[in-house]
Formats: structure tokens, sequence, C-alpha cells
């Protein structure tokens, strides 16, 4: 059974400033709810429609209805089940490997998709401006696929936080960069991405010491840009290649 208080204060974590006031989030369908069971993630409760085994006590386990369950939730499509979990702390940024730095990044599915690529290609840390979307954002807990739990997301004044890396290299995708197939790159540094319409802004441009591009190829090389996320799994694809 669950309350209509419950319901409500689950519903509110749809909202930024609610999850950052209670620092709970929501993550939902069986897939992104075993990974984070697993994971350092404090799990706060379960709600689901059916008997599912996610391997916790029964007390952090509700049988709810669909009706409840769409009420709920934050998707379109709604799954079997909804869990709520602890907001992890901030983590210190460890400069001597590989940084992903996000210049506002908005589109969910986006950040959503970089966690999981950094995930993948073992990129620790994702330093962010306070303009980029939320990392608890539902949405883009969705496109993790519970790769938020083994990644560090920092927000904050992007140019501090670059710039607390001290001397390391911070390489920058621009469109008249020097093509990243030709370069000789380092297996460390600040890797920027930039905001989906407008890219990299000149104030972080200025911060950027390796300008680098993804080269178009075929005969009209029309296309104006790539999508940031699809960007990203290119470059980061070719900095683990060539260090290897």
């Amino acid at each position: 059974m669950v309350t209509k208080n419950q319901i409500k204060l689950i519903k509110s974590l749809h909202q930024k400033k609610y999850r950052k006031e209670h620092q709970l989030f929501i993550a939902e369908g069986v897939k992104v709810i075993s990974e984070l069971v697993k994971s350092s993630l404090v799990l706060q409760h379960i709600y689901c429609t059916e008997e599912l085994d996610f391997g916790v006590p029964t007390s952090q386990l509700t049988l709810v209805s669909n009706d409840d369950l769409n009420k709920m939730s934050a998707l379109s499509t709604t799954s079997n089940c909804l869990a709520i979990f602890k907001c992890a702390n901030e983590q210190q940024v460890d400069y001597s490997d590989l940084i992903v730095a996000l210049d506002d990044i908005r589109d969910p599915g986006n950040l959503g998709t970089i966690i999981r690529l950094c995930d993948w290609f073992g990129i620790k840390n994702i330093i962010c401006t306070n303009e980029t979307v939320d990392v608890y954002n539902p949405k883009v807990v969705q496109a993790t696929m519970g790769s938020i739990s083994r990644v560090n997301i920092v927000y904050g004044d992007l140019p501090t936080l670059i710039l607390d890396g001290g001397e390391v290299p911070v390489y920058g995708t621009f469109m008249d960069g020097e093509n990243i197939y030709q370069k000789n790159i380092v297996n460390h540094g600040i890797i920027v991405m930039g905001n989906e319409a407008n890219g990299i802004s000149k104030e972080i441009e200025e911060l950027v010491t390796e300008k680098i591009a993804i080269p178009r190829y075929g005969n009209l090389q029309q296309t104006e840009s790539l999508n940031v996320a699809m960007a990203a799994s290119i470059v980061l694809s070719e900095f683990r290649r060539h260090n290897f």
C-alpha cells in the first residue's frame, strides 16, 4: 500500500529543486534498478506492480497498482517498478586520468549517453557547468542504464574546475580543429564537449590548449555537425585506441 503523501513526494522528485531539497532521485525499470541496487548508492524504497526479486529486504519493497505507479512515474511509458535512491555525494576530481568536461549540455538523453560512454571507456570523472542538465533528472538516470553509479559527476564553475587540473592538456572539439586521427594525443587531460546548439563557449575556449576535430568524409559534406553524444563516442574511442 502506498499513501497519497508518498505519491506526492515521489512526484515532486520529477523536479530538480525537490530532488535537491530531499537529496533523493527516481530510477525506473528492472535493469536500471538492479544495477543501482548492486552499487554503493543507498536504496530508500522500491515500488512494484508485481513480485520481483531485487535481493533487498521485504521492508524496502511495496506492491502498488498500475494506476499508482503511473502517478509516480516520470516516463511516458511506465515500467513495472520504480525505486527511490539517495543522491550520491560528489567526490574529489582525480585529474591524473582523462576527464570529460561538459559546457552547458541541456538534453537529458545526451548527458545520460555521455555518462554511459564514460563508464564504458573507463573515465571516472565528469565536470559540468551548473547550467548542464541535472544528473538526477529521471530521463538522464534512465539513459545511463546504471552507469550513473560508477561515474563521479561534479557541477560548478567550469573554468575553475578546469584550472584546478593544473598543467594538464585541455582538448576542445571544434570544426576547425586538428584532425583527431592525425593528432598525437596523450591518455590524460580534459576533453571539453560543448552545448548542443552553440558548441564550446568563448570563456571555455580560452582555456583550451588543443583544438581537435572529427573530419567529415564523402563528396557532399553538408552535415553541419554531429550530435554531442555521438561526437563524444568518437573522441573517447580515439583517445583510448591511440593510447591502448
